[in-house]
């Protein structure tokens, strides 16, 4: 049985190893097919390492769906990189079409690659399942051949084998012949979708080829279109004159400024109604308005006219009348001041006060000596308390106020540190972080009416709050002084309003992270020591820093005038109102420069009378001359006699219909004050003005007046009293006796600082129970030894830091003059219910102002480096809770701030608890015979809960 044996030869070994070899192929076949044609479909810039992967590789197949990168990156990207830099729509529509359309063909193309792929693999699939299945019968066989040989079967058995395993290879090899007939028709197809892929590119390549010379052609339209506009611009440009350019800069400026306040100013429409009455910013038609220095002197010629006019009808009325007229006057400012007799009725004797001697009490002044303490670095306490018999020869800011009375809080309701764990809360306040309580006061502003600017008053919560202020998203460490007089940390104060509308006359601009100070101002845009130095020049007696040391800046804005007068050795403390140009004063304090927010409305300033040398006012937007001068007379009162009003404003130099009828108001009402015009200069570089008057030192025109307006004022109105006092259109005589302050000019600086003031008196008890000269004396002895040997080294203290320092109570302001050598200035507090020694702290050459500190302060959150507060607190929580002023503290002082308390000890305990309770650094507490001293920093840390709103 020869075919018998062949078949059974064909199933041993060789015939197994050609079968393996087969499927080996057959598999090789599939798995190249599988690889080549994914490879087809790659950049053209890979279409040559393609081909030669597949032919040394034969057949390599893999599966397109999990690389989609080739196709995705292709040609379509190309053309929208070009779209990109089209310059014009009508480029981005012509190109946007042909994009779509050779993507349409690209995914037609994908698609049908797509398509055969998913036939290749089914068929693929099928026929390694056959393959398989083979495998699995030929190993049956296999094992029943073996099987049956281990039992002895007979050839029957052998041959049924051989005819299984015979029909098992011929299916072999029909499945064999049937793959390698796919592969072939597979890669004839691949070759196929080659060729039109290689025409799809081409087209493509075309596309982009029409795309780009049709952007070319309209870049160069636009090109020259643009050119031949610039040019045309150009030449109209040449053809405006100067003025038209200056008057549409102009008219932008206000438009962009009244789109930005539009809705502010319909709240205040009689805010504005007032500052249109006094303020006239630019020239609308661009036309010249200035005045010539022709007729300027003709101003002075004319103003000198009506004095000596009303001097001559004064001497002939006086002639036909012998005085009667004098009386007359005298009774009708009687009468006018009858408002004045109602409200300061318990202040009818503080004249008197001030002049009569009195005797010194041996037994009292033995009383008043104060147990002696060590402190740090050796020193001893070494003041005596207070006197309560010099109670009785000082008056108080409470004494002159009603208002006061109803301002009183009740006694602190904490002792010796029961507070301490005091939990605190976030002020939830629309203001955020620049919240000022007595001047955030929502509730009561709502009710308030805006003629006389009351809304920008102190109107303080009925009860002072206890919450935190919470800082400025990125707050940084200030810089230091003096660079901070150029710039500051913008995230500090985050406003840019003022940039934006005052820039152009150099304000502040906002340069990165920082707000850069030019020095400028409304008046003198080419810098403030410009500005400064043509006063000076304009009055020569002036003399900045020896004659003229306190100075008054009203309105005035980012505080610049201030800042410079420090390299003239004057002394400013400047004011604003808070109001639409943004933290001005904020700006001011930050800088390092003396601030304070205030406004010139329906109340006293709360300052004494008679004690600045000089006030300035550069178009400081307020109305002098209506309403008979109120405000003027204001400033009248706080002016000491002999010193300068410097007014530089635009109806002082321009001739618009206005200006000249506030210049003739002005005029007459200075004249009937008695001011004298000293002169009318103009500053040629700045291109302003400036009119400066000197208020008279004697009663010799008063007494010559005829007229009765404005009044004198009776003698039961006190001038020193400020403390929500309302106006008094009045006028207070000047000091005759030369006893009495006011009556001599102070002695030239700096040896005034440690003079005793010529009006205090051997026989006038001082506020420690000595004679008053002495003990203005023993104060600054004291003061001079405590700061040199405890606080510049003892506390812990890196003065080079601190520039603003608060004295939270000051006497005569010894505290301030021991700082004097340092790079620092010093705002002097006197408390409304301490006695009234603020005029002493002026009368030295510094400067101070009235408080009462069961209220928040008229100051921005984070605006003092130091505060100081020398028995302040033992006193202050007879009246009111200490929690509220020690948040108070914490709302003043800046982040790494210091605080110094001197006081009871008992009291000092209380008051570390509470700066615990804040996060505050306590450095050093020292207490020895019931008297302590507390030396403690301001961290950064805020709590994360805010306060109900109120």
């Amino acid at each position: 049985m020869p075919v018998g044996k062949g078949r059974l030869k064909r199933s041993s070994g060789s015939s197994w190893a050609s079968t393996t070899t087969k499927v080996v192929f057959v598999a090789l076949c599939v798995f190249g097919v599988y690889m080549v044609i994914p490879r087809k479909l790659s950049s053209s810039s890979t279409n040559t390492t393609t081909r030669t992967a597949v032919s040394k590789n034969k057949l390599r197949i893999t599966n397109p769906k999990k690389d989609t990168s080739a196709s995705s990156d292709e040609p379509g990207d190309f053309l929208k990189d070009a779209i990109k830099n089209a310059r014009d729509d009508m480029v981005k529509d012509s190109s946007d079409q042909t994009v779509e359309v050779d993507n349409d063909i690209l995914d037609m193309s994908s698609d049908n690659q797509d398509h055969l792929f998913d036939q290749d693999e089914n068929l693929l699939t099928t026929d390694a399942a056959d393959i398989q299945h083979i495998h699995t019968k030929d190993q049956m066989a296999e094992d029943n051949v073996i099987r049956l040989s281990d039992q002895g079967a007979d050839v029957s058995n052998t041959n049924l084998k051989e005819d299984t395993l015979n029909e098992n290879a011929d299916k072999q090899d029909q499945v064999t012949e049937k793959s390698e007939n796919h592969v072939t028709t597979a890669a004839a197809e691949v070759e196929h979708l080659d060729t039109k892929d290689q025409r799809t590119k081409e087209n493509v390549k075309q596309a982009d080829a029409a795309v780009e010379d049709t952007v070319e052609g309209l870049q160069g339209k636009v090109f020259e279109e643009e050119q031949q506009k610039l040019n045309e611009q150009e030449t109209q440009l040449r053809k405006e004159s100067s003025t038209t350019r200056n008057q549409r800069t102009h008219q932008e400026i206000a438009t962009n400024t009244e789109v930005k306040q539009d809705s502010e100013m319909k709240n205040n429409q009689v805010e504005n109604t007032n500052q249109t009455l006094f303020e006239n910013h630019d020239n609308p038609k661009g036309t010249t308005v200035e005045l010539s220095e022709e007729e300027n002197e003709q101003r002075m010629e004319q103003h000198q006219r009506q004095e000596e006019e009303q001097i001559n009808k004064n001497q002939q009325e006086e002639e036909g009348s012998q005085h009667d007229g004098k009386t007359t006057n005298l009774e009708g400012a009687n009468t006018d001041s009858t408002d004045s007799n109602d409200r300061h009725s318990s202040s009818q004797e503080t004249a008197e006060k001030h002049d009569q001697p009195h005797q010194t009490d041996e037994n009292n002044m033995d009383n008043t000596q104060q147990n002696s303490s060590n402190y740090p670095d050796g020193e001893s306490s070494g003041i005596p308390e207070e006197s309560k018999d010099s109670a009785k020869t000082w008056s108080t800011q409470a004494d002159q106020s009603d208002n006061h009375k109803d301002r009183k809080k009740g006694p602190s309701e904490y002792r010796d540190g029961s507070i301490f764990g005091f939990s605190w809360q976030l002020c939830n306040v629309t203001v955020g972080a620049d919240y000022i309580p007595c001047l955030d006061n929502e509730k009561a502003i709502r009710k308030l009416h805006r003629k006389h600017f009351e809304h920008r008053e102190r109107h303080c919560p009925e009860e002072a709050p206890t919450c935190l202020v919470p800082l400025p998203q990125g707050y940084k460490t200030p810089v230091k002084w003096p660079l901070s007089r150029e710039k500051i940390w913008y995230h500090n104060v985050p406003h840019t309003k003022l940039a934006e509308v005052k820039g152009h006359q150099n304000w502040v601009k906002l340069t990165g992270e920082y707000l850069n100070f030019p020095g400028g101002g409304t008046q003198f845009i080419h810098g403030a020591l410009h500005y400064i130095d043509f006063i000076q020049q304009a009055v020569p007696e002036i003399a900045w820093g020896k004659h003229t040391r306190t100075v008054l800046d009203v309105g005035c804005g980012v505080a610049s005038f201030g800042g410079y007068l420090f390299d003239r050795g004057v002394l400013t403390i400047s004011f604003a109102p808070k109001d639409e140009h943004e933290a001005q004063v904020q700006f001011a304090l930050e800088r390092g420069i003396p601030a304070i927010s205030a406004v010139m409305g329906s109340q006293r300033l709360p300052f004494p009378s008679r004690v600045f040398d000089l006030i300035h006012c550069a178009r400081c937007r307020v109305p002098w001359h209506i309403e008979g001068g109120a405000l003027l007379l204001e400033l009248n009162r706080m002016l000491r006699p002999g010193g300068y009003f410097v007014w530089s404003a635009t109806p002082v130099y321009q001739n618009l219909e206005e200006d000249v009828q506030i210049w003739k108001e002005m005029s007459a009402l200075t004249i009937s004050m008695c001011w004298k015009l000293v002169t009318i200069k103009k500053d040629k570089l700045n291109m302003i003005g400036a009119a400066i008057y000197r208020k008279p030192e004697s009663n010799e025109c008063y007494e010559e007046r005829k007229q009765t307006q404005p009044p004198m004022c009776g003698d039961d109105d006190d001038p020193n009293a400020a403390w929500y006092v309302p106006l008094q259109s009045c006028m207070h005589r000047v000091p005759t006796d030369v006893a009495q302050r006011g009556s001599q000019w102070p002695q030239a600086w700096p040896r005034r600082l440690q003079v005793s003031p010529y009006w205090l008196i051997q026989s006038q008890m001082g506020i420690y129970g000595k004679p008053a000269p002495d003990d203005f004396l023993a104060d600054s002895e004291h003061w001079q030894s405590l700061v040199s040997k405890s606080y510049l080294s003892g506390l812990g203290i890196s003065w080079s830091n601190v520039r603003n320092v608060m004295d939270m109570r000051a006497v005569y302001g010894g505290f301030a003059a021991a700082l004097r050598e340092l790079n620092v200035w010093v705002l002097n507090v006197v408390n409304i219910d301490s006695p009234d020694t603020l005029p002493i702290i002026y009368e030295r050459g510094l400067f101070g102002i009235y408080h009462d500190w069961c209220e928040s302060f008229s100051t921005y959150p984070r605006t003092y480096d130091l505060l100081h507060a020398d028995h302040l607190f033992s006193r202050l929580k007879k009246r009111c809770r200490l929690a509220p002023v020690m948040a108070e503290v914490d709302r003043i002082v800046r982040p790494g701030g210091k605080f110094i308390v001197r006081d009871e000890s008992s009291v000092v305990r209380e008051v570390e608890n509470l700066l615990k309770s804040l996060h505050w650094d306590v450095h050093l507490t020292f207490s020895k015979k019931k008297q302590g001293i507390l030396s403690a920093q301001k961290s950064n840390w805020r709590p994360e809960i805010y306060a109900e709103a109120s």
